[in-house]
């Protein structure tokens, strides 16, 4: 992967001022999480989190997200380094999932965290220039998700097989989330081009898939797909407003 602090002393001052550049663009108020595309690998033989991440960036997907629990942590930090490199050159949003670690060290946009890791803690290794996104099922944990320094939140709709140990809200306990919140609220699980506008309509910003551009036969097609549908529903729903009140400015997504 490519290791940001190699080079000459010139060169790690560009990246570092790439750096500063990339994460003024990923501030919250500028987030684009329309379309969040969740790596995994072997939902297709010989597919890779690279070949999703990939397929994601040139579809048009605007987020996405490395997790990869199963990789030993040199692979992942190189992985993470490589991804961030190729996302950041497209204008694209890059996470690292848990690993707040891997994604300071990987020039990550970020990391998203679920409620079994402190946000607090999470907060302060990211500081104040990176993104933190944390996964919340109720108001109360929407609530206190925004109080520790999240920017945005991440909300599962409906089961998956994908990640069994989520706990599904539907679409009314997604927008009971996002009317408890001013932060941007991406909608995951079970989620596909069909569901999109409902997602979307309940107040969410975007939606996040795994399976349905990492188990597809085309990802890149998968993921225009799902770019094509949040569109439609833009164009739908009032800018801004969704069913629930919430803002929709913007997107995420995840199986």
């Amino acid at each position: 992967g490519r290791r940001f602090e190699s080079g000459r002393p010139d060169e790690r001052v560009g990246h570092a001022l790439l750096a500063i550049a990339w994460r003024a663009m990923a501030r919250p108020e500028a987030l684009r999480l329309d379309v969040y595309v969740v790596t995994s690998a072997g939902m297709r033989p010989g597919r890779t989190h690279r070949d999703v991440a990939i397929a994601a960036v040139q579809g048009g997907a605007t987020a996405v997200q490395l997790r990869a629990p199963e990789l030993p942590d040199p692979e992942l930090l190189d992985l993470a380094r490589d991804l961030a490199a190729v996302c950041r050159h497209h204008g694209v949003h890059f996470f690292v999932n848990d690993r707040v670690d891997v994604a300071v060290e990987a020039g990550a946009t970020g990391a998203h965290v679920g409620q079994d890791v402190p946000a607090a803690r999470a907060r302060r290794r990211l500081g104040e220039g990176l993104v933190l996104g944390i996964s919340a099922a109720t108001p109360e944990e929407a609530a206190g998700a925004e109080a520790a320094g999240a920017d945005y939140l991440g909300v599962t709709v409906w089961g998956t097989r994908t990640k069994p140990e989520a706990v599904p809200v539907g679409l009314e306990g997604l927008a009971a989330v996002v009317r408890a919140t001013t932060l941007p609220v991406v909608g995951i699980g079970g989620i596909d081009r069909e569901r999109a506008g409902a997602v979307l309509r309940a107040g969410a910003a975007g939606v996040a898939v795994v399976s349905a551009v990492g188990a597809a036969e085309d990802p890149v097609a998968a993921t225009r797909g799902l770019a094509a549908a949040v569109r439609e529903a833009r164009q739908a729903v009032p800018a801004g407003q969704g069913e629930a009140g919430g803002r929709i400015e913007k997107k995420e997504e995840d199986v």
